[in-house]
């Protein structure tokens, strides 16, 4: 293994152990002192905890993942199965720890939903950008979305998830434990979401000018982007026209508009929101891409 391969497998276990420390701090601070219902496995140790006070939630968590990381392995592959293992491993462990502190339920039940759903979906959104799971309905996602690849992540969590909510409610046999659970849920979801896709976003624009070739080549020299000639033609006017299209960082959106207006005042510019932008100057493809 070379110095710089090393270097970066370290850089991931490290980002993985930051996104553990986060999700066992949402569980110890925000989910279990207000009786909020927990999804995935969590959930079901959380229930297990409920009844025997004895059984730890981390241990429960481990034990509990033991068939699931079976199947995982001919699913997935030694690589993910052995980043998941030290994630689920190390959120159970600090699940524990963190436990172990009484922490007091916050003044308004909302206030935790909402702060254990943004320090959730960031913590999963972590641990999944580096290739892994922590383990329970986290890695049922991930297996799902082998089969399932045009649905993001946070909404296949949410599904699978929201089925432990409802038994964890009826275990405490309280509707407000669901309801403020599927509300911290969806906040988790959009959260882990954001971080997994949102990070990534970029613009593409539509300009219509009646200098679009010295356009592309300022947009080439200024902005460093490439452009695409479409053939169009006006309804009005019935004019053949050179329409370009850009693909753009967020960044850039400002001097794109003012390199437009500069050239020409008159051109029609549109952006529009672009995900998952391929290719040169954006990201590559990556096999098994979440």
């Amino acid at each position: 293994m070379t110095k710089s391969n090393l270097f970066r497998l370290l850089r991931i276990y490290l980002w993985m152990l930051l996104g553990c420390i986060i999700y066992a701090l949402s569980f110890a601070w925000c989910y279990a002192p207000s009786g909020i219902a927990f999804g995935g496995i969590t959930g079901v140790a959380q229930i297990i905890h409920h009844f025997i006070p004895a059984a730890p939630v981390g241990v429960s968590v481990i034990v509990l993942n033991v068939p699931l990381f079976l199947l995982g392995w001919k699913l997935l592959g030694g690589g993910t199965l052995i980043s998941s293992l030290y994630a689920m491993f190390l959120s159970s462990v600090f699940t524990d720890l963190f436990c172990l502190y009484d922490w007091p339920p916050m003044d308004e039940p909302l206030m935790a939903c909402i702060f254990g759903g943004v320090l959730m979906g960031l913590s999963l959104g972590i641990v999944f950008l580096q290739g892994a799971t922590t383990g329970g309905t986290d890695l049922i996602a991930r297996l799902l979305k082998l089969k399932l690849r045009w649905l993001p992540m946070g909404k296949l969590l949410m599904a699978v998830d929201l089925a432990v909510i409802l038994m964890v409610a009826a275990a405490f046999r309280t509707l407000n434990t669901a309801l403020y659970g599927i509300v911290a849920l969806y906040i988790s979801t959009l959260v882990m979401d954001k971080v997994l896709y949102g990070l990534d976003q970029s613009k593409v624009a539509y300009i219509v000018t009646s200098n679009p070739r010295p356009m592309a080549a300022e947009i080439d020299r200024q902005l460093e982007r490439g452009a695409t000639f479409l053939y169009g033609e006006g309804s009005f006017t019935g004019q053949n026209k050179l329409v370009l299209m850009c693909a753009f960082k967020q960044r850039q959106i400002v001097p794109l508009k003012a390199l437009v207006h500069q050239m020409d005042p008159d051109a029609f510019l549109i952006v529009c929101d672009a995900h998952e932008v391929l290719g040169q100057g954006f990201r590559r493809y990556q096999k098994d891409d979440i």
